[in-house]
């Protein structure tokens, strides 16, 4: 079916294109009686603007753009990024904005992609999402001029704005809880330890740690199945394993759930187990798991917000969202002294 076009609308009303043209894009030099028939015709034959025109015109693609450096096998099995990604889509479709989403080999190819999306017009603004501790494309994204919300800390966001959790103080809220059930020996299976929710995480664990004399153990992992999986393992095998363990997210918990059960230990009763991020999946296990609990869909829409707000020139100030609450399920206990 061919698309239909200005002139097909100019056609059916019997005006020019030129009329058609200031009708559609709200300009005077046509009465309101002929716009409101041209908006009409234009709906009855699904008319929709041409965002490469648009852009030449105005300069506004109509899009925005979300560039992720991660493994794609993460993405595959994460849940976070889902519901962060229809957060972010419910909010822009009600402005009739698109989301662009691609993956990125390494950070070189990623900044190469927001030159290109700028200069060809391809996106109005971007979020950036795994803000990295001296993070290159903080940068590189207040050079170009390109509109981006910082999904993430504050704290390496440069004169970006951003929309972030407070990792520090959720992160001191396991260890209290966990040092209230009586456990003295605590690890935690990390993000990479590049990103600077991992080091606001670490530093806050092992803080709260040191204030009630308990020792905090950290392993690096990559937020999938097989990282989590052998970090597991490695803490098993000191000397001393502990007795509750942080993992941070949901499927390297999973992961995590399944190692200590395999190795003929009880979760809760051996180990404590707690995840980071909670999903679905970790009420379908048994036992169900621990978790921090956030409304990360209202994260996504509130990043979307943000940036609409950017590239229509309001000046913001960085957000921060409630806190997320710990749910508690049955892989955590106390200990049994």
């Amino acid at each position: 079916m061919k698309r239909p076009t200005i002139a097909d609308i100019a056609r059916r009303a019997g005006v020019t294109k030129a009329a058609v043209s200031f009708a559609l894009n709200g300009q005077p030099g046509v009465s309101e009686s002929t716009r409101g028939r041209i908006m009409q015709i234009a709906e009855e034959l699904g008319w929709q603007p041409n965002s490469a025109a648009r852009a030449l015109s105005d300069g506004r693609s109509g899009v925005f753009g979300l560039v992720i450096d991660r493994p794609a096998s993460t993405l595959g099995v994460e849940p976070f990024f889902m519901q962060l990604i229809s957060g972010m889509q419910a909010e822009l479709s009600r402005e009739h904005i698109a989301l662009l989403f691609t993956m990125a080999q390494g950070p070189t190819a990623e900044a190469e992609l927001y030159r290109e999306w700028w200069a060809q017009r391809r996106v109005d603004g971007v979020f950036l999402v795994d803000l990295q501790i001296n993070d290159s494309r903080v940068p590189l994204l207040e050079d170009l001029g390109l509109p981006t919300v910082v999904v993430g800390s504050p704290r390496g966001s440069g004169s970006l704005p951003a929309v972030w959790t407070d990792d520090g103080r959720s992160a001191e809220m396991v260890v209290e809880y966990l040092v209230g059930l009586g456990h003295r020996r605590l690890a935690r299976v990390t993000g990479m330890a590049h990103y600077w929710h991992t080091k606001i995480r670490t530093d806050a664990f092992a803080a709260v740690a040191r204030r009630h004399g308990v020792s905090a153990t950290f392993v690096e992992a990559d937020y999938t199945s097989e990282h989590g999986a052998e970090a597991t393992r490695e803490l098993l095998r000191a000397p001393e394993p502990p007795t509750a363990i942080l993992y941070d997210n949901d499927v390297m918990a999973l992961a995590g759930l399944t190692v200590v059960q395999r190795a003929g230990l009880r979760v809760p009763a051996d180990v404590s187990i707690v995840a980071w991020e909670d999903s679905a999946l970790c009420e379908l296990v048994h036992p169900s798991l621990t978790a921090l609990h956030r409304d990360i869909p209202a994260h996504g829409a509130q990043a979307a917000r943000q940036l609409i707000a950017l590239t229509r020139h309001v000046r913001l100030i960085d957000l921060r969202d409630p806190s997320p609450v710990l749910v508690r399920r049955a892989s955590t206990t106390a200990v049994d002294t």
